[in-house]
């Protein structure tokens, strides 16, 4: 069984240990193998750190941990850092699931706690970012609910500038309005 609770200093390796094998695995073909084989679990680990000290942070983090007190994922959730679509917008920064636990319902587990957290900050919608050619997570997505909405961004990675593509889900869809001649059983 898996808990999600929020990331402490002493989640950190672990959780750059998942990050980084997380990218190593979902990133293989995609981004350049020269820029996985750069990235380092101790230089992830000083920034996140750096990160999670500072009183001002911009998210939160979040661990899912296992019955046996294994940190198995990592999600990241706050305000959405672009331009528009508004200032209700939340973002879902990161969540990343160890490679071998990938497919158990760690990732699920971690997203819905992720809307969770955004709804309570006081975000309607949730938007995140997915590499054009990571069609495993585009999928995870899509099946929880996200759409495309047609924003693109392109980030470097090493030589070579690869297209990312913003999804969004509601958080708060708006209540069905009831149907013309429609009668509340309720007021009878």
């Amino acid at each position: 069984m898996t808990h999600v609770r929020e990331m402490t200093e002493a989640d950190v390796d672990a959780v750059s240990a998942i990050r980084v094998g997380g990218w190593r695995h979902a990133y293989a073909g995609i981004v350049p193998a020269s820029y996985l084989a750069a990235m380092s679990v101790e230089e992830d680990a000083l920034r996140r750190r750096a990160l999670l000290r500072r009183p001002d942070r911009p998210g939160t983090d979040l661990v899912a941990v296992g019955a046996d007190g294994t940190v198995t994922g990592w999600a990241c959730v706050g305000s959405y850092r672009g331009g528009p679509p508004g200032p209700d917008a939340g973002e879902l920064y990161a969540l990343y699931v160890r490679p071998d636990l990938m497919g158990t319902g760690i990732g699920r587990t971690l997203l819905a706690t992720a809307e969770s957290r955004a709804a309570d900050q006081g975000h309607g919608t949730l938007l995140l970012w997915v590499l054009a050619d990571n069609t495993r997570a585009r999928h995870f997505y899509e099946t929880a609910g996200y759409t495309a909405d047609g924003a693109v961004q392109h980030d470097d990675y090493g030589p070579t500038e690869l297209p990312e593509l913003r999804y969004h889900r509601p958080l708060h869809p708006a209540p069905a309005a009831p149907a013309t001649g429609a009668v509340n059983p309720g007021n009878g």
